[in-house]
């Protein structure tokens, strides 16, 4: 599939839309899902342009990986859920929506169910709230 330069992804990338950060690098960026499953629900992409894991560069694999660690460690310390859900998902067929690869990081707590994705927005200022938790975590480690 053939990577489109103005999904929502890469319009974060480019600051022409806005988003609450949790992390950022050279390679990747983490940030928070604005219409979330679960509190605490984020995002971790490349900043290279890919549709899918198929597509993406193999020298930013890695990085993007290690921050995908980085963050769902920093989520599991920050919210101290029961488990944790990391998701990809490749194509339209699979779910995906947002044709810019990403994971998903999403805390899981016995006996609650997710909230349907891309449902309801959240509020900026609750996202805020949970994304400075999860940055604490990850500047303490």
């Amino acid at each position: 599939m053939a990577y489109d330069d103005d999904n929502v992804f890469a319009r974060v990338l480019r600051g022409e839309l806005p988003c609450v950060r949790v992390y950022e690098d050279e390679h990747t960026l983490a940030f928070m899902d604005i219409m979330p499953q679960a509190e605490g629900h984020t995002l971790v992409i490349p900043k290279a342009p890919a549709a899918d894991l198929l597509s993406l560069p193999e020298a930013y694999l890695g990085p993007l990986m290690a921050t995908t660690q980085r963050v769902a460690r920093a989520v599991k310390t920050a919210l101290e859920p029961s488990g944790l859900l990391v998701a990809q998902l490749n194509g339209a067929a699979a779910g995906q929506s947002v044709f810019h690869l990403h994971f998903h990081v999403i805390p899981r707590n016995n006996g609650l169910e997710l909230a349907l994705h891309a449902r309801e927005m959240a509020a900026p200022a609750a996202l805020e709230a949970v994304a400075a938790r999860i940055r604490a975590a990850i500047a303490a480690k």
